[in-house]
C-alpha cells in the first residue's frame, strides 16, 4: 500500500531524508511526515471501504444461507452457526466503519497541522532559504537558550 503514496518533499523512501533542510525537525521533514500520515490515512479509509463493503456481501450471503437452510429443515445447530457467523460479518463491517471515521479524523487533523504549520514557518523558511546566508539547524536556539 505504501508503494502508492505520492512523493512528498523532505522523505526518502518513507523516512526523513537527511540533510539541509529536510533533516529531523526541519521544515520539509515534518511537512513531508505530515503529508505521509495524511495520504496513509486516505489509504486506510479506500482499504476500510472495501472491507465493509465484502463483509456486508458476505454478511448477507450468510443470511441467505441460513435462510435456505431453515426452508431446507437442516439440522437447527446448524443454522444457528450459519447465522452466527453472519452476526459476526455485520460486526466486521461495523467496525471498519468506525475505523473509516478514525481514519478520517487523523487525515483532518494531519491536514490541519501541516496548513498551520506552513503558515507558521513557510516565511522563515523561504526567508533563510532566501538570505544566502547558513542558518543554524532547526532547534539550535532553544538548546543553548537563545531566542530571537
Amino acid at each position: 500500500m505504501s508503494d502508492n503514496l505520492p512523493a512528498i518533499p523532505g522523505m526518502n523512501n518513507g523516512v526523513a531524508s537527511t540533510g539541509n533542510a529536510s533533516s529531523g525537525n526541519g521544515f520539509l521533514a515534518l511537512a513531508g511526515r505530515t503529508a505521509k500520515l495524511a495520504a496513509s490515512a486516505l489509504f486506510l479509509k479506500e482499504g476500510m471501504h472495501l472491507l465493509r463493503s465484502h463483509m456486508q456481501a458476505n454478511a448477507g450471503a450468510a443470511m441467505r444461507l441460513s435462510e435456505m437452510c431453515g426452508q431446507a429443515e437442516v439440522e437447527p445447530r446448524f443454522t444457528s452457526m450459519i447465522e452466527d457467523v453472519s452476526t459476526s460479518l455485520t460486526g466486521v463491517a461495523e467496525a471498519s466503519g468506525e475505523m473509516v471515521n478514525a481514519a478520517d479524523a487523523v487525515d483532518m487533523d494531519a491536514r490541519g497541522f501541516n496548513g498551520a504549520h506552513d503558515r507558521e514557518y513557510r516565511p522563515g523558511y523561504e526567508a533563510s532559504n532566501g538570505s544566502g546566508v547558513r542558518q543554524a539547524k532547526p532547534g539550535f536556539y532553544r538548546r543553548t537558550g537563545r531566542r530571537s
